[in-house]
């Protein structure tokens, strides 16, 4: 039987919950991590604006994948968009089928994070995708590749996709000389 003090805490937690406006959430995308999360939580806001690392939570008992006293959750923000490290163990690594886009203004900020993200194990891939050193799949572009791949020029954009198909980071003068024809 709950005590008068419980009810008192239960009945606060749902006037909070009431409060709540459901339309007004935002999507929080949830990263599983071996362990990591607050390594990776460290690393992406240290690298990426309006970031910050928020919260966490240490559980309070034995879980399935950690001990009492472990992190389980490490509450996040990048780019201004919220995350969830969860170190939840060995059984589901990250792969390509998820990836996250950053739109770089200009070279410069291509490789900038190309640099940063591919640093102390990180992998190339093709066309300006990435693993970083936690196995999170990324894409380096920039809007300013639709002006070739999308252009008005059908020829042009056929060489401009060819270009870009022989990269690995995303060159963006290289992707220009070929929808142009400029050699």
């Amino acid at each position: 039987m709950d005590t008068p003090m419980q009810l008192w805490r239960i009945a606060l937690l749902k006037r909070k919950l009431n409060r709540l406006d459901v339309r007004k959430m935002k999507l929080t995308t949830c990263l599983w991590f071996d362990g990591k999360a607050r390594e990776a939580a460290n690393f992406y806001t240290s690298i990426f604006p309006d970031s910050s690392i928020e919260d966490n939570w240490i559980a309070p008992t034995d879980t399935p994948g950690n001990k009492q006293g472990e992190e389980v959750v490490v509450n996040f923000t990048i780019f201004g968009q919220a995350f969830i490290g969860l170190n939840g163990g060995p059984q589901f690594p990250h792969s390509e089928a998820i990836s996250f886009q950053i739109p770089c203004a200009d070279q410069a900020e291509i490789d900038k994070y190309w640099s940063l993200l591919i640093a102390n194990g990180g992998q190339e891939s093709q066309c300006g995708w990435l693993k970083d050193k936690f196995g999170v799949s990324w894409q380096i572009i920039s809007p300013e590749m639709n002006l070739y791949l999308s252009g008005k020029d059908p020829q042009g954009a056929q060489r401009a996709t060819q270009s870009m198909l022989s990269m690995r980071k995303i060159d963006l003068e290289a992707m220009r000389r070929a929808y142009f024809s400029v050699t």
